[in-house]
């Protein structure tokens, strides 16, 4: 992670002075070194992203292409096997249910279409007629859990081709029917109370008091860092590169970044933090309050993508380290699956060795959620 070059942002008196902070000023140390630490959470996750997304490239998708090549070659060497006066009405019921599970996989999960004619020589249904059959049967059930739910119809338009596509359309399905719901009750609602009015009032001032909080900051530090006042070449330089920072962050709105940047020019100290009024500083942690939400929430939407891609519950903790660890280890486990697959595909080419194998497999239950641990491979 790269480190920060910003000092701490928090209220802290003068050491000879034994002052109590208040609730607003304990609210504001809070919420900055909860952004401080969001802010690290994030850094953390963007630099962790492209490091992932190489190895995945560069990695585990080459190991991946390699162990599908073999299942294709254990596909095949099963079709070959098939014919064999060796293997009995038994077996062949084994072999059929092997062929037509590898493939299916291969080709809904890699699109190997070019497996499908022998998926429909072993299956009783043809492929895209049994796709086509599921995908309208998941669509019906979708619509009504999505009634149920979320009262929202669908219609007929629905993706189900990825849950990041259903999930999208279900998003914009949902904002549809809340932009109806809101012009419904803008066009029914009644004259609003002198409360209501009052309070909307009050709600838009402090906006504007945060707003303008934010504005004086910034105001502070182009007074002294506008580098076109600088007659000094090295001076004005330096000055440029913090008017860039400076922007940067007022354009962000980033009110915390906007006080590190006072800390760093020594424009204020710490101790000069604790004399800011509190009425003043409920509208600085109005500000960090808001901040801190949106960088949970960009960070959040960055750890959801994975924890779709991985299988893992939405409301399970998960951390860029936990990812390139879940990779690697992928990756090793791959690697093994791959060593597993070609001793095990050498090993039956012969018949003899692949009837003794038959024997001991058993075709798993619907209910059976284990009976991988049952082939030779992981073929799944």
């Amino acid at each position: 992670m790269s480190p920060s070059n910003n000092k701490v942002v928090s209220i802290t008196p003068k050491a000879n002075e034994k002052k109590v902070l208040s609730a607003q000023q304990k609210k504001f140390n809070t919420l900055t070194k909860k952004i401080d630490l969001q802010k690290q959470r994030l850094i953390e996750w963007q630099e962790t992203v492209p490091l992932c997304r190489k190895k995945v490239i560069e990695v585990y998708e080459p190991l991946q292409e390699t162990f599908n090549a073999h299942k294709v070659e254990w596909v095949h060497l099963l079709d070959q096997h098939y014919d064999r006066s060796l293997f009995g009405k038994t077996d062949k019921v084994k072999i059929r249910h092997l062929i037509c599970e590898v493939s299916e996989s291969l080709i809904t999960d890699y699109q190997m279409d070019e497996l499908k004619p022998l998926f429909n020589k072993y299956s009783e249904e043809d492929f895209d007629s049994l796709t086509e059959d599921r995908e309208s049967f998941m669509s019906e059930m979708m619509k009504d859990l999505a009634k149920d739910m979320f009262d929202v119809d669908l219609g007929d338009d629905i993706d189900m081709s990825s849950p990041e596509m259903f999930q999208a359309h279900l998003h914009e399905k949902i904002l549809e029917r809340e932009e109806a719901k809101a012009q419904h009750r803008a066009s029914t609602a009644r004259k609003k109370t002198k409360k209501q009015l009052e309070k909307e009032a009050k709600l838009q001032e402090e906006e504007d008091m945060a707003s303008q909080s934010v504005r004086e900051v910034y105001r502070k530090l182009v007074a002294v860092l506008h580098p076109d006042r600088e007659p000094d070449p090295e001076e004005q330089k330096r000055k440029t590169e913090l008017m860039q920072r400076v922007n940067t962050a007022y354009g962000k709105k980033d009110l915390l970044l906007l006080l590190a940047l006072q800390l760093e020019i020594e424009q204020i100290d710490p101790a000069q933090l604790s004399l800011i009024a509190d009425s003043r500083l409920k509208y600085f942690n109005k500000i960090l309050k808001e901040q801190l939400l949106e960088l949970e929430q960009e960070t959040n939407s960055i750890e959801e993508l994975f924890k779709v891609d991985l299988n893992i519950p939405s409301f399970q903790r998960l951390t860029p380290k936990q990812l390139m660890s879940t990779l690697a280890r992928d990756i090793k486990d791959l690697e093994m699956d791959i060593s597993v697959i070609k001793r095990e595909l050498k090993l039956y080419k012969k018949p003899i060795s692949f009837k003794a194998w038959l024997k001991t497999y058993q075709i798993p239950r619907d209910e059976d959620s284990y009976y991988e641990d049952m082939i030779p491979f992981d073929f799944m």
